[in-house]
C-alpha cells in the first residue's frame, strides 16, 4: 500500500464531512460509512468513516476515517479524523 497516496485519499474523502453542520454529522453517531475507491494509480481502497461522542457530556462529535488497501494494512488501517463542536468548530485545530 502506497501509504501517502492513501493518507492523501483518506484526507481528500473526510472533505465532504468536514463541510457537513454539527446536526447532520449529529444524524452519524455511532454508525458507519463503508466504501471503495479506486484512486488514479488503479488502487483500490476500503475506507471507513465513523462518528462518535469524544466526550461524556456527548456535546463533541469525533469523525474518524480509515484506509486500507484489503491486504495485511487491513489490520493496522490509516487513520484520520476530526473534533466538531457544537459551536461549529472544529475542536483542536
Amino acid at each position: 500500500m502506497n501509504n501517502k497516496e492513501a493518507r492523501q485519499a483518506l484526507v481528500e474523502h473526510l472533505e465532504q464531512y468536514r463541510g457537513r453542520s454539527y446536526a447532520e454529522l449529529l444524524t452519524l453517531v455511532d454508525t458507519s460509512d463503508d466504501s471503495e475507491l479506486v484512486v488514479p494509480s488503479g488502487t483500490t481502497y476500503q475506507i471507513r468513516v465513523q462518528a462518535f461522542w469524544d466526550d461524556r457530556s456527548h456535546q463533541n462529535i469525533r469523525v474518524r476515517g480509515t484506509i486500507d488497501d484489503g491486504g495485511w494494512r487491513a489490520f493496522v488501517p490509516l487513520v484520520e479524523d476530526f473534533i466538531r463542536a457544537p459551536s461549529g468548530a472544529f475542536v483542536g485545530e
